[in-house]
């Protein structure tokens, strides 16, 4: 987990520290993972040991391509309120190969504007220092806080897809994407 925590870039907001894992933040980030409130527009909560698992993966990702999921802060609020950043999809779709900005907050986190000023971070830092041309992000359609983000982020809805990973008939299986590009690009 060290390693994580090192090879992750630090971001900081008016009221955020975006930064890399600790081993503190396995516990919060599992609980965070087995809320039904939270997980509501997956198709399953998780276990500890698939949290531990992702967090592991988190961490790869890092090292491979220099951005990826970092564990978000408020001080004065919480030391972990779960994760936002970039991510690299690995399933195909019409879309792909493409980088997603993504966040996960625990229930308590919510409605404090905390995923949009963080995503504002990482949106950043994928265009200013990963120089990536364009970010997207999608959900299924009833996960109307998160579209609600993507919109205050200044995305474009351009359409619907059915998510690969999920069976045909699922009723999470259509997602809503949104796609933002670089100023200027």
């Amino acid at each position: 987990m060290a390693d994580l925590a090192a090879s992750a870039p630090v971001l900081t907001t008016e009221r955020l520290v975006l930064r890399g894992w600790r081993d503190e933040d396995l516990a919060p980030f599992a609980a965070l993972n087995a809320d039904p409130r939270v997980m509501e527009h997956f198709p399953s909560t998780m276990t500890r040991e698939e949290s531990d698992a992702f967090v592991d993966y988190i961490g790869r990702h890092f090292a491979e391509h220099g951005f990826g999921l970092w564990a978000v802060e408020a001080p004065g609020f919480a030391a972990f309120v779960g994760f936002v950043g970039l991510n690299v999809p690995s399933f195909h779709a019409h879309f792909t190969p493409c980088v997603e900005v993504g966040w996960r907050l625990a229930v308590g986190a919510w409605g404090k504007g905390y995923a949009t000023e963080a995503a504002c971070a990482a949106l950043a830092y994928g265009f200013d220092e990963a120089g990536l041309d364009e970010i997207v992000s999608f959900t299924v359609p009833m996960n109307t806080r998160s579209v609600a983000v993507m919109k205050r982020l200044g995305m474009r809805y351009d359409g619907d897809f059915e998510h690969p990973r999920l069976p045909e008939g699922h009723p999470l299986q259509r997602h809503v994407l949104y796609r933002l590009e670089r100023a200027g690009a």
